[in-house]
């Protein structure tokens, strides 16, 4: 409304001191337009400049960080995957261990049984030596005592002394070997 006042002040008549205040005056719309292509170019050599070097910094700056996230989530990938081969080769590497262990448990196993079965069977063998020559031991102890005995009763049965050592020796031999081949003929005492 002011504008419309001054132009009626200012004398004008016509068309624009009528016109709807929405309307502006030529000069005015002359002034803004110079005023706009200036600002326009200001802003077009200065600020815009700025501002696409600041947004061309930003989307490298987004760019490099996906990039990087990129390359983060292609190693993680890739550590990831290495540690799968990893513990798959630690599994099969227990596996064999295992069965490695399993395998000279049996192989021990085996040894020892082998070396007690031969122990056992020497200690069997040389408790039956030992047994038989305890035996004969007690055989030609058994023998001289049976002749020895056999002789002092039959001295006493005889009345004579038996003593002669080779005589004995030979008929308690030849009596014992009756005895133990079962050629013993027994005799009546009160016969003959």
């Amino acid at each position: 409304m002011h504008a419309v006042t001054m132009t009626a002040e200012s004398g004008e008549s016509g068309f624009w001191a009528t016109a709807a205040p929405i309307i502006p005056h030529p000069l005015e719309f002359f002034f803004g337009l110079v005023v706009f292509a200036a600002l326009y170019v200001v802003v077009k050599r200065t600020v815009v400049p700025r501002l696409e070097q600041i947004y061309a910094e930003r989307t490298a700056a987004i760019e490099g960080g996906m990039n990087k996230a990129e390359e983060a989530q292609a190693q993680a990938q890739a550590a990831l995957e290495q540690y799968q081969a990893q513990l798959v080769e630690a599994r099969a590497e227990a596996a064999r261990i295992r069965e490695d262990a399993k395998a000279q448990g049996a192989q021990i196993i085996a040894e020892m049984r082998e070396h007690a079965v031969g122990e056992a069977s020497r200690i069997t063998d040389t408790a039956h030596k030992q047994i038989e020559a305890e035996r004969q031991q007690a055989l030609v102890s058994l023998r001289g005592d049976v002749g020895r005995i056999s002789t002092e009763l039959a001295s006493r049965i005889v009345g004579e002394s038996l003593e002669d050592e080779t005589r004995q020796k030979g008929i308690v031999e030849r009596f014992l070997a009756e005895l133990e081949s079962g050629d013993v003929v027994r005799e009546k005492v009160g016969d003959r």
